[in-house]
């Protein structure tokens, strides 16, 4: 007999750019990779932005989904800068821009969360810093059916970041799901080749060599996570969450 968690659709947490890149590769996986989490009915979770990789992902798969099938995480600081939230007080009206009235308002003040309406990024839930912002996702993707996991696309600093905590959590035991280098014209190769040379001068064991997995198309996606298995040496701890 299936589970109740069995039933679930898979969730998967995208870490991405906020920005498109140089090469419009990166803007075409994004998209590509929207009709894969459409085809396979899996949810989105992510950083909650309205630009560059984070706004093409989420809004192409609203597109194909509904909203229904995003959850973006945003933290309260970084909506006053990202297009899309319009940070008015209670009592002002919304700001229009091109004739078009602004999609979501936040008043002030907020609670510690705040979960929005829904709109052409899906919802989303603001919250007060980066740290719960993290912990939120990954909450989420826990608690997804077979086959979530974390995928990483192209991204700066905080993607980097991003992914190796995640990548540190299942090495600790907290979690037991995939984490996903979607390395698209070698984009990721840097990252792998450390983590080989780290293997090789034993500050990685060589079955944790194998928690970060590549794939090369979109399509090598869900079947990755869907295979995944945890490795042998990864710390058999009690966080309270397994």
């Amino acid at each position: 007999m299936a589970t109740k968690q069995q039933d679930k659709p898979a969730v998967v947490c995208v870490f991405c750019g906020s920005v498109a890149g140089n090469d419009p590769i990166h803007m075409e996986t994004a998209r590509a990779l929207a009709h894969e989490f459409h085809k396979h009915n899996v949810q989105l979770v992510y950083g909650g932005g309205t630009k560059g990789l984070m706004g093409e992902l989420a809004r192409t798969l609203v597109s194909l989904s509904g909203p229904q099938a995003v959850h973006g995480v945003i933290p309260r600081a970084l909506v006053r800068v990202e297009p899309g939230y319009d940070n008015k007080r209670e009592g002002e009206k919304p700001t229009e821009s091109s004739g078009k009235t602004a999609e979501r308002t936040i008043k002030e003040p907020l609670d510690k969360t705040a979960l929005l309406g829904e709109s052409e990024y899906g919802t989303t839930t603001i919250v007060p810093d980066m740290h719960t912002r993290k912990r939120l996702m990954a909450e989420k993707v826990m608690a997804g059916g077979p086959g979530s996991g974390f995928v990483s696309l192209a991204g700066g600093f905080g993607t980097i970041e991003e992914v190796m905590e995640m990548t540190t959590w299942n090495q600790l035991g907290i979690h037991h799901l995939g984490i996903v280098l979607l390395n698209v014209n070698g984009y990721w190769d840097g990252l792998l080749s450390w983590v080989q040379s780290a293997v090789k001068e034993g500050y990685i064991g060589a079955d944790n060599g194998k928690i970060l997995v590549e794939a090369k198309d979109p399509r090598e996606v869900l079947p990755k996570l869907l295979e995944y298995r945890v490795s042998n040496g990864r710390m058999d701890l009690d966080w309270g969450q397994e």
